[in-house]
């Protein structure tokens, strides 16, 4: 073959092998682009294979792994135990990091904290540093055995993301995206938001690979948001050029993607073409987002006054109540330096003032709105950490490490069933006695709350059937839903 050749002579034999797949990728995205070409407010991507109960998702997570025992999973019989070395029947050999492996002693170190009985539920959890959280108990499901493989931050955040350790793979925004399809033509399915902590004492590296959409379309892949400048580089029109102009110019770059997409069938043509639409119609629709002038007064008494500081919690809190009240289908927030190797004492009252006011309000917020009941919040890290301490066991610099064999997390609103208080931990919060939940069961029941049986909602690549729960067995777990 030479240059003279047509262009469709030259496509390979994988493209040619999936062409006709990418056409109906085409037609999929047609559906994605909602009032302009389907003449509807809603469209659908690959569609529920049940009525959901949850429209929307907020995932919240706690970048590092917060530490159960000093949150949500109390152990008094801990106290007891101060200074005691763990006992090997509990540890069972089980695989440390590095970073103790090689200490002497592995010893105990009680939470500090003050628990107490919330809700009618009686949730035990830390009311000391979450006394704002602790007035929702009765409106939250937690669960306190989740358990996960991976024992370091990268390979267990793309587990908890994207359901497999090795990254590369679609997040759980960009399943949703694929699913559900858009209820905004001129935002995006998917935004992802990182918030800053007032700690920065150990945070923990993320980028883009958290929210890529792997061998999905790249239609799928979240959008993130900056928290200062432009929200969204580039979108803005350059100097002196007028909307007309800029609009002429991408009708025509993507009249020339769409003669290209016909010679060659590649489906990542089409994602260019939706990409260059939703910039310009972002155009207006991020500027009224971000602008939270028109927010009345009763608002940031909800959220505190560090809702007006760009990059707080309290801000990117109520800036994902404003995405999810125009239909955005998936906001993945991002909370670091929970990783806390050290100073627990000094650390964890910042990282829970970050997050208590914000997290109540934003439940509360939903609520008024009318949106809690088919919006899904879920919060929680990507592993837990262990009761014995890292380095010093004084009561302000003691550490914890990682600890994958059960860790806590919560969800609310969305059909989760409120007041649920579901799995118990040994007395040192390190092995499961009763009701495990894999991040397998997990992804497989925030599925079930959007509309789909884990096990259909697939995608073909290089020749299998890929879906988010993998090829394991996974469960929805039925006691978490209303």
């Amino acid at each position: 073959m030479n240059a003279n050749e047509e262009p469709h002579q030259l496509q390979t034999r994988r493209q040619f092998f999936t062409r006709g797949r990418n056409l109906l990728g085409g037609a999929a995205l047609a559906s994605l682009l909602g009032d302009t070409l389907a003449g509807a407010s809603e469209s659908p991507a690959v569609g529920p294979h049940f009525a959901p109960t949850a429209k929307r998702v907020i995932y919240l997570h706690m970048v590092g792994g917060p530490a159960q025992m000093d949150l949500f999973d109390y152990k008094p019989a801990m106290k007891d135990w101060y200074d005691k070395d763990l006992p090997d029947s509990v540890r069972m050999g089980q695989r440390l990091t590095t970073m103790t492996s090689g200490q002497a002693r592995f010893p105990i170190a009680p939470s500090k904290y003050k628990f107490s009985p919330a809700g009618d539920c009686g949730m035990w959890m830390n009311t000391e540093l979450l006394p704002n959280l602790a007035k929702k108990a009765d409106e939250i499901c937690w669960m306190r055995t989740l358990h996960t493989e991976a024992i370091n931050h990268e390979p267990a955040i793309a587990a908890m993301q994207t359901g497999n350790q090795v990254t590369g793979r679609p997040c759980l925004g960009a399943w949703a995206s694929y699913g559900l399809g858009t209820m905004n033509e001129n935002l995006p399915a998917f935004v992802v938001l990182v918030a800053t902590p007032s700690n920065r004492e150990q945070e923990q590296a993320i980028s883009a690979r958290l929210w890529h959409s792997g061998y999905l379309s790249g239609q799928h892949a979240g959008v993130s948001f900056r928290s200062k400048g432009d929200p969204i580089l580039y979108i803005n029109n350059p100097p002196g050029v007028p909307d007309a102009i800029r609009k002429r110019t991408i009708d025509g770059l993507n009249a020339l993607n769409e003669i290209s997409y016909e010679q060659h069938g590649d489906p990542e043509t089409q994602t260019r073409i939706q990409q260059y639409e939703m910039a310009f119609r972002m155009q207006a629709s991020v500027p009224e987002l971000t602008d939270l002038s028109q927010e009345p007064a009763h608002v940031f008494e909800l959220y505190g006054e560090e809702a007006k500081k760009p990059g707080s919690f309290a801000n990117t809190a109520l800036m994902t109540r404003r995405l999810a009240e125009r239909g955005v289908r998936f906001i993945q927030v991002y909370h670091n330096n929970w990783d806390h190797h050290r100073n627990v004492g000094g650390r964890m009252p910042s990282q829970c003032q970050d997050v208590d006011r914000p997290c109540y309000a934003l439940l509360e917020d939903l609520k008024r709105r009318g949106l809690l009941d088919d919006t899904l919040v879920i919060w929680g890290g990507e592993f837990g950490r262990t009761i014995y301490s890292q380095g010093s066991l004084s009561q302000t610099n003691y550490g914890r490490d990682h600890h994958p064999r059960c860790f806590s997390m919560w969800m609310a609103g969305g059909g989760a069933k409120g007041g649920t208080i579901y799995g118990e931990t040994d007395d040192f919060s390190y092995n499961i006695v009763r009701d495990p939940v894999h991040i397998r069961d997990f992804h497989a029941t925030i599925l079930h709350l959007l509309g789909f049986e884990h096990e259909r909602l697939t995608y073909k690549f290089q020749g299998l059937d890929q879906k988010l729960t993998g090829v394991l067995p996974a469960r929805v777990i039925t006691k978490l839903l209303a």
